[in-house]
């Protein structure tokens, strides 16, 4: 059982440049963060490297523009970042967000999202 207890802050709705959220989620890195993100909630970045089969520098290069534009949120554990959607993105993102993820069954039986990618980090 997963004991662990995020705290992630959460800032007020801001008004998010549709410009920019598009341009960020044009990257095809970003889009299978984002949606691999949607799937499994939580995601520590060694999860995520270890899915995308790329470098940790890289991951986290895309990672901090998601983060800057308030897609995602993170949270520290100990010497783990973990990832999760911000629940505050106005509502015109998370109905986009909400296509992508619809869609996501390929990148899910891509990358077996279900695997425990998870003890590795431990």
């Amino acid at each position: 059982m997963d004991m662990r207890i995020f705290k992630y802050i959460v800032f007020p709705r801001m008004e998010m440049n549709q410009t920019d959220f598009f341009k960020c989620l044009s990257d095809p890195t970003r889009l299978e963060i984002v949606k691999l993100v949607m799937a499994k909630q939580d995601v520590c970045v060694c999860e995520l490297t270890e899915q995308l089969s790329m470098s940790q520098p890289k991951v986290s290069r895309h990672l901090a523009l998601l983060r800057n534009l308030s897609i995602l949120l993170d949270q520290r554990q100990g010497q783990w970042v973990y990832y999760r959607l911000n629940p505050a993105l106005p509502d015109w993102a998370k109905q986009i967000l909400t296509i992508i993820s619809s869609q996501s069954d390929e990148i899910m039986n891509k990358h077996n999202i279900h695997s425990s990618v998870s003890l590795h980090c431990e």
